[in-house]
């Protein structure tokens, strides 16, 4: 089954606070934990959200990230500081970029884009992403206990160099972040392919995501799968991105090898005519021109 990625998608997963910018809140018996922080747009919302579902927002124990994208870790400096005792894991990779300006000055810059969001900041807080500490730096093999669910830490890049998959045995549910993919459109019956700092990278994190076998993934935007979804979306995600790759040479080799022009005629058939993605244009442009800078060094190697 294919589904909305908000409101209650298991007993204990609740996703906040609407579909395409889903924080998922995960429910121990012991303590709880919180996958992503969305845009810092939305941090009001997940924050009223934290409290509607735990009652007192610090019963919320943990905030783990799945990657340095800005649309991941925007509200987190904001919850911290709502939340004093909240602990916050990312890669290590992500910690050391949180302290760079020029990454937060891009951080806020593509999260001031998202003008529709600014009505939910009725108080008029500041929702600026400031620097903030990584309390835990989270590495393949970690484990945490959380009462009743186990979440298991996978690193998973290609997406980016930092991105991170949690997995819990007990209930079979993997969050991939957008390590493999987001699904388009509004049924979600496209897929985008999300490899940007390694396409070879991607490609193994594909292989070691179905070697889980999980029986529900919670996607970074907009769609949850459960059963034989969840099983043929890692299949489906593997192949297009092979199709994908074959995709890009063609415009490559359209474009003469013109790195730059290849970008700009991809960008205008594939989003702009083909329409149905849901990504704003300024950040599909950046990671297309990422992909075909990647692949175009891939095929002169």
């Amino acid at each position: 089954m294919k589904r909305q990625a908000k409101g209650q998608i298991h007993e204990r997963i609740t996703a906040i606070p609407n579909a395409w910018y889903p924080a998922y809140m995960v429910r121990g018996d012991a303590k709880n934990l919180m996958i992503d922080a969305g845009v810092n747009l939305l941090g009001p919302r997940y924050l009223t959200s934290i409290k509607d579902i735990l009652g007192d927002p610090e019963r919320l124990h943990y905030l783990f990230l799945t990657h340095s994208h800005y649309d991941h870790v925007g509200a987190a400096h904001y919850l911290k500081r709502h939340i004093p005792g909240l602990a916050i894991g990312a890669h290590e990779r992500l910690a050391l970029l949180l302290q760079k300006t020029s990454v937060l000055d891009m951080i806020n810059r593509l999260s001031g884009n998202h003008v529709e969001l600014l009505k939910y900041n009725t108080a008029g807080e500041d929702l600026t992403l400031h620097p903030f500490e990584i309390n835990i730096c989270l590495k393949q093999g970690d484990a945490f206990d959380l009462g009743g669910l186990t979440c298991r830490v996978y690193e998973t890049p290609g997406h980016t160099r930092d991105s991170l998959s949690f997995y819990f045995p007990e209930i079979k549910t993997l969050f991939a972040g957008e390590a493999c993919g987001v699904l388009q459109g509004e049924t979600g019956s496209e897929m985008q392919v999300e490899f940007l700092s390694s396409y070879d990278d991607y490609i193994e994190s594909l292989k070691l995501m179905m070697a889980l076998e999980p029986e529900t993934i919670c996607l970074g935007h907009a769609w949850v799968l459960t059963h034989e979804d969840a099983k043929e979306f890692l299949q489906r995600a593997l192949a297009e991105t092979y199709r994908y790759r074959e995709l890009i040479e063609k415009y490559l080799n359209a474009a003469g090898g013109h790195i730059e022009k290849a970008i700009e005629d991809m960008g205008h058939v594939e989003y702009d005519i083909k329409g149905g993605i849901y990504q704003e244009r300024v950040s599909y442009m950046t990671n297309l021109s990422a992909q075909v800078k990647h692949i175009a060094g891939l095929k002169k190697n």
